[in-house]
């Protein structure tokens, strides 16, 4: 079996790489080759492919191969005949002998094959000898591409500090020769420029670090250039190279450090709390997140008045004042500042610490400062009603400074625009300047101005009064009441219940007491000792038309001292109620109704008055209106009707009646011509719009003549003429009257209607017509 296996690799072998024609043995007859162990049909010619070498560089034309056929027998009878990819382009054949030759050099990268068919057959007859058969003409590969990447350049990144052999990237090429021919494509990579610090793996163009422990600080940017050489890096090969632009990416492998361990500052006592101080700096060689610090104040004598703060965008430790400085209590502050990573790899904590510190020392400079009170505010109490000049309380301030200079005290008026408190310029003392009242204003807010004598410095200080009631003001009504009481009343029955208010403010509670100023027949008063009081009849039989309202004067004291008291009069009314003493009026009015007719019929009658009146007027208005006729007298000839009014005029010889030129031509129009014969009712006539011209259509026109007319408040029902068409020596159309024309209907001639069109056809038909009968 091994054997049948080796004869037929060596049957494939040589019809792949025969350039020759398989054909019978010549000279052998039919017998003698049945007599062979290869039992098979003869056939003429035989044959797989052929090969061709690309890019030939001989003269003339490159031979493929031949081809020829058993019953050729070579006397010019047998013509070749090739068909397909190339053929009669790319590839010819010699009709008479059947070689192939190529008409020009190929290239195996834009096409590796052509598919031919070849024939034989009689020049004569024209009768196929062969029958058709394929061949491939297969294009031999030579090493004529050099291998090529798919960017010129790269860009790439590894973090700094990564150990020997590092991933960094993988760059491929390519070669368009044939992969399964030689090595004409089998590539080798290799590095032509950046060693020592990478490498390149020769096979798979993984591109490698070669040294460890690289430092960004040191070399961020690296050049690499990688070479791509086929012929499996033989010499002779192809090459092509791309370039690698490698970056070390920053970790955080450097610790901050102050350039100096002892930094000086100093700022004015009056330097604002959060106010900055100054600024240091620490040094990080890191980029990005990897240099991002934070400083604090770790100890020092100072740290609980100032404290540090880190710029984000600087990276700087910022010293701000904390608590408000004193140059006489302290001029001098030492701090001891932290610097510290915010973020800190664990990878290379070794190459810490990633922090430093450093001392700050703060020198705090005098200034001249405003006087200070004693108290950030002061609150004071008087009596309201207190006589002016009575003494409210006292400030006080002096100078911080070590001079000391002399404070003199103000009032800002602008707090005190009633001038209602002095102030005592050398020792502060507040007084009042007139009396307060405290129902007016409780409290009183005024500042207070401390002033140096020598630096004119000032401070102000808020100072609350608050002013004490004193029982100044007498109880009164809490409300306005509307009491009445029923005619038929009874002795002792409850009308009203009333209470009091008192604007003082007692030191416990209000307590008011009610009472009568006299004895009253009428009404009496029980108080009910819960500041309320209750007012009862004293007898019954209550008449309107005898007294409508009584005056019932209430006393109303309070518990306070000194006692306070007001007289506050109640007006009861008197009306009329049903039997459960509910009001129906309290008007004395109708008592007059109730006598005679009531509040309905009252209205009846004066509605039948006002309609009576409305029916009057009406029908004298009616009797005023004059009658008149119709303008056209006859309806069934409506071209030339007469319209008549009954009013008469002043004949043909009037001409102060109106304009008769209005008729002649409109174009002379005077728009501003009034009426003379009658006073204008307008100092401004409404004024017309003169005519249009030309050819404008004369609907629109009699529209808008027609629109002038009805908004003329000139225009009839007088006695006058109205123009809304024109007609005339003035007009295209002349005078379309036939009150003037002299000529009979018979003496026209109609036939021009007939040269009018078909819009006129029928009215043609009608007068040529009666033209026609008439002649008949």
């Amino acid at each position: 079996m091994i054997t049948n296996k080796l004869v037929l690799l060596l049957l494939l072998s040589i019809s792949e790489w025969s350039c020759a024609l398989i054909r019978p043995v010549p000279g052998i007859s039919t017998a003698e080759r049945n007599g062979r162990t290869l039992h098979r049909t003869k056939r003429g010619w035989m044959w797989n492919s052929f090969f061709l070498l690309e890019e030939w560089t001989g003269s003339g034309k490159q031979y493929v191969g031949k081809l020829h056929s058993d019953m050729d027998s070579e006397d010019g009878s047998i013509k070749y005949v090739l068909t397909g990819d190339g053929a009669g382009t790319v590839f010819e054949i010699d009709e008479k002998s059947g070689d192939i030759h190529a008409t020009r050099r190929l290239d195996r990268e834009e096409k590796a094959s052509y598919t031919l068919s070849a024939k034989a057959i009689n020049k004569t007859s024209g009768q196929v000898l062969e029958r058709a058969s394929d061949f491939i003409i297969k294009i031999h590969d030579i090493n004529d591409n050099e291998p090529k990447f798919s960017k010129d350049t790269y860009v790439a990144s590894v973090p700094e500090m990564s150990n020997t052999g590092s991933f960094v990237m993988r760059v491929t090429a390519t070669d368009a020769d044939d992969e399964s021919y030689g090595n004409s494509a089998k590539l080798v990579y290799s590095i032509l420029q950046g060693q020592p610090y990478f490498s390149v793996e020769p096979e798979t163009g993984v591109i490698r670090t070669a040294l460890p422990n690289m430092i960004r600080e040191n070399r961020e940017h690296y050049q690499v250039v990688i070479q791509a050489k086929d012929m499996a890096g033989q010499m002779g090969g192809l090459s092509g190279t791309a370039t690698v632009n490698i970056t070390l990416l920053d970790v955080n492998n450097s610790p901050p450090r102050f350039p100096h361990s002892a930094y000086h500052l100093s700022t004015l006592e009056s330097a604002e709390v959060g106010s900055s101080v100054g600024r240091i700096k620490a040094n990080d060689a890191d980029a990005g997140v990897n240099a991002e610090m934070w400083y604090s104040i770790l100890d020092g004598d100072g740290q609980d008045m100032f404290s540090a703060i880190t710029n984000a965008t600087t990276q700087e430790g910022v010293i701000i004042v904390k608590k408000p400085l004193d140059f006489e209590s302290k001029s001098i502050y030492s701090l001891r500042v932290q610097v510290t990573n915010t973020h800190v790899d664990p990878q290379f904590s070794h190459l810490g610490p990633f922090s430093d510190t450093a001392t700050v020392r703060i020198t705090v400079k005098d200034v001249d400062e405003s006087p200070v009170f004693e108290r950030s505010h002061y609150i004071f109490e008087v009596d309201e009603n207190a006589p002016p000049g009575s003494s409210i309380g006292t400030v006080s301030a002096r100078d911080p400074d070590i001079t000391n200079h002399l404070v003199k005290y103000t009032i800002d008026r602008h707090t005190d625009l009633e001038r209602l408190f002095n102030i005592n310029a050398n020792n502060g003392t507040i007084s009042t300047r007139q009396a307060l009242d405290r129902e007016t204003s409780k409290w009183h807010n005024i500042s207070v101005l401390a002033t140096e004598i020598s630096t004119s410095l000032q401070t102000r200080v808020p100072v609350f009064i608050k002013v004490q009631d004193v029982n100044d003001n007498a109880p009164e009504f809490a409300m306005y009441y509307e009491t009445f009481v029923c005619e038929n009343a009874k002795a002792g029955e409850l009308i009203q219940t009333i209470s009091a208010v008192d604007t003082d403010e007692p030191v416990v509670a209000h307590k008011f007491v009610f009472s009568l100023s006299t004895i009253n027949p009428n009404f009496t008063i029980y108080d009910n000792e819960d500041n309320t009081a209750r007012i009862l009849t004293r007898r019954g039989g209550f008449r309107r038309h005898e007294m409508s309202s009584y005056l019932l004067p209430v006393v109303i004291s309070d518990n306070d001292y000194p006692i306070q008291s007001s007289t506050s009069t109640l007006t009861v009314r008197v009306c009329a109620c049903d039997r459960s003493r509910n009001v129906q009026t309290c008007s004395t009015e109708a008592l007059l109704l109730s006598a005679g007719l009531s509040t309905g019929a009252l209205v009846a009658i004066l509605l039948c008055i006002i309609i009576l009146l409305m029916i009057v007027v009406l029908f004298a208005a009616l009797r005023r209106q004059k009658k008149k006729e119709p303008l056209i007298i006859s309806k069934e000839d409506v071209r030339d009707n007469v319209v008549s009014y009954n009013d008469e005029g002043g004949g043909e010889e009037d001409t102060q009646a109106f304009d008769i030129g209005t008729l002649r031509n409109p174009e002379v129009i005077d728009t501003n011509k009034m009426r003379r014969d009658i006073i204008p009712e307008m100092l401004f006539p409404f004024r017309r719009v003169s005519p249009i011209k030309d050819n404008t259509d004369v609907r629109d026109f009699i529209n808008g003549r027609l629109q002038e007319n009805d908004s003329d408040p000139t225009a009839p029902p007088y006695d006058s003429l109205a123009t809304y068409a024109y007609e005339g020596n003035g007009s295209l159309a002349e005078s379309l009257s036939s009150l003037e024309s002299t000529a009979t209907e018979g003496d026209q001639d109609f036939d021009y209607l007939s040269h009018w069109g078909p819009p006129f056809k029928k009215l043609a038909d009608m007068y040529i017509g009666k033209d026609t009968q008439r002649e008949t």
